[in-house]
């Protein structure tokens, strides 16, 4: 999640009167994953297409029990809402929404457990607000359409990140590789299994201020950001195909086309462009940011499992502190 500045705290939703019916249990839970952005990141912010992958293996876990007020109990911050940290005001804009969308209970205490490093381009708030707004839903001995859930989720991903396209909204929450495009989400058919590693560039990246940049460079030369963008949308549309046709080495070029673009764009860094260059001496078909840019991963793709693990060791040496590896099955 990203910090804002700033002392005031999110205004607080009106109490109403509210039915009362709570899971009999006396509490409910919800998860979501992270995500990897295969191409389109920044791009995607001016109307282009984007994919993006389900990384199940790092998720969050949250728990809402009914309580007077809002209380918050995670690894960031464990207290009142009142009390919370700016960095907090993105989760607690989604409980809020959440629980005037049930109208189940006037307040709730929720516990959040999350595996997805902060700050990565790994999707952790977007992922936090949807198994917040789950756990409520779950309290509430209800459910939340996908829309909905989209609509709350990006609520909260404008308070982390400002101008959110809304593809972590959506990613958060898939199930298999989706195709995004201004607000429209499409699965994204696999002709055969694909194998990535991610690593960490050991730094922070923050989105709002990664796409805020790419903004400002565009008010000063529209034409040529327009360009690029117009580029990395053409690359994606083509690793759309490539990913349904089952082709690894055209979708692996065209992750590494990708990357010299935003490095165009200004998103990269010095870790992030040795990490790449790192994977491509290791054997890797294609490596690139994910996320964000200006630190947090890249993503790698990998010849197999066994591939994988050797590219994750040349990545540790090459001065990734932690590195993952994660599957995409064939449709």
């Amino acid at each position: 999640m990203t910090e804002r500045t700033g002392t005031d705290s999110p205004a607080p939703t009106p109490t109403r009167a509210r039915r009362s019916s709570v899971h009999p249990s006396g509490s409910g839970t919800g998860g979501a994953h992270a995500k990897a952005i295969l191409l389109g990141e920044h791009a995607a912010v001016y109307g282009a297409p984007a994919l993006a992958i389900p990384l199940h293996g790092l998720g969050v876990a949250a728990q809402a029990v009914p309580a007077e007020g809002i209380h918050l109990e995670s690894e960031l911050f464990t207290g009142a809402a009142s009390d919370a940290p700016a960095r907090l005001w993105p989760v607690l804009t989604a409980v809020r929404a959440a629980l005037d969308q049930q109208n189940a209970v006037a307040g709730a205490a929720v516990r959040i457990r999350s595996s997805i490093p902060y700050e990565r381009g790994l999707g952790s708030s977007a992922a936090v607000a949807a198994a917040v707004v789950r756990a409520i839903a779950d309290l509430a001995q209800s459910t939340v359409d996908p829309d909905t859930l989209y609509t709350i989720v990006q609520e909260a991903e404008r308070v982390a990140h400002g101008n959110p396209s809304g593809l972590d909204a959506r990613a958060v929450t898939a199930t298999a590789p989706i195709r995004f495009q201004q607000g429209a989400v499409a699965p994204v058919e696999v002709g055969s299994s694909l194998v990535f590693t991610l690593a960490d560039s050991g730094c922070s990246g923050s989105t709002a201020q990664s796409v805020a940049q790419v903004r400002e460079r565009r008010s000063a030369d529209r034409a040529g950001i327009d360009a690029i963008i117009a580029q990395i949308a053409e690359l994606t549309e083509a690793a759309a195909a490539d990913l349904t046709r089952g082709d690894p080495t055209a979708l692996g070029a065209r992750m590494s086309q990708t990357h010299e673009l935003l490095t165009g764009l200004g998103v990269s860094d010095d870790r992030l462009d040795a990490l790449v260059a790192a994977a491509g001496r290791a054997g890797s078909p294609g490596a690139k940011l994910t996320g964000g840019g200006q630190g947090g991963c890249i993503i790698a793709l990998a010849d197999g499992a066994a591939h994988a693990e050797e590219l994750g060791s040349a990545l540790r040496a090459a001065g990734a502190p932690r590195t993952w590896t994660t599957t995409v099955p064939a449709s």
